[in-house]
């Protein structure tokens, strides 16, 4: 089987850093070599670091459909790996891209990686086209960081994830991007999807579950499923108290923690 990373596992002892457990706890968030911490529903730079210092190479090119404020793209560069993301929302677009610029000044001088954002939207790109614009033919790494469906709305588009009124649409709509990410994937690499469950009417959404599903019905194998902790989310840093309140009113639990699902084509 041909190596798909630089991971010298003759001398495994000293690759610490490399986590190889299924719980993952990461005290707080990255926010150094042009990371930032602005953008609402960004994930730690810690994730995409454990998966691109894993499974791929420096050289290779690691993909993003949901580029968000840019975290992938930002670490895969860092550490030697080309980066194309892609982002449905226009101001979004256009602030990442000045956090991609900005981050420049912080890579080394032998690093000569180069992330590439596209503003469009990742159920309708074409993504052979977009991968042939950088002169690439295949990704050897695809990382999926959805909108948790609605519970932070991230802009107005009519495919916008985070609009989807059904359920169903949102899987529907999420599934045309595993498929398009699928395809451009090259055979034996792999696909990971960061997300979290949610309560919609009082009734526990097991949409990290759902997501893992629609990316096997694309024939991925399921590799691993990782559980990582989270604490205060933005949106619910100044609502503790009303929290724990509903509940204990509605015989809930609040979720500490979200899932990455590793699959392989």
């Amino acid at each position: 089987m041909p190596k798909i990373n630089d991971l010298d596992l003759e001398n495994w002892k000293d690759l610490s850093e490399i986590t190889t457990d299924s719980l993952w706890i990461i005290d707080k968030r990255y926010n150094e070599n042009g990371h930032k911490n602005g953008f609402w529903g960004n994930f730690v730079p810690q994730i995409p670091y454990q998966f691109i210092q894993r499974y791929t190479k420096v050289g290779d090119l690691v993909l993003d459909p949901f580029s968000g404020g840019g975290t992938t793209l930002i670490e895969a560069r860092r550490l030697g790996r080309d980066a194309l993301g892609f982002e449905i929302n226009a101001q979004t677009c256009q602030v990442t891209q000045q956090i991609l610029n900005d981050a420049e000044k912080f890579l080394k001088d032998n690093v000569t990686a180069k992330a590439y954002l596209t503003c469009g939207d990742s159920t309708s790109l074409d993504y052979n086209k977009e991968l042939q614009k950088i002169g690439k033919k295949k990704a050897q790494l695809v990382i999926l960081h959805p909108p948790y469906w609605d519970i932070i709305k991230f802009g107005q588009e009519e495919n916008n994830l985070s609009n989807a009124e059904t359920l169903g649409a949102f899987l529907e709509k999420f599934q045309v991007i595993v498929k398009k990410s699928v395809d451009v994937l090259e055979k034996g690499r792999y696909l990971a999807i960061v997300i979290a469950d949610k309560y919609k009417n009082s009734e526990l959404i097991p949409l990290g579950f759902y997501t893992m599903q629609v990316a096997q019905r694309e024939k991925l194998k399921l590799k691993s499923i990782i559980v990582k902790n989270f604490d205060t989310t933005k949106g619910k840093q100044n609502q503790q108290a009303l929290w724990r309140y509903r509940a204990l009113a509605n015989g809930l639990y609040l979720f500490k923690h979200e899932y990455i699902f590793l699959l392989k084509k």
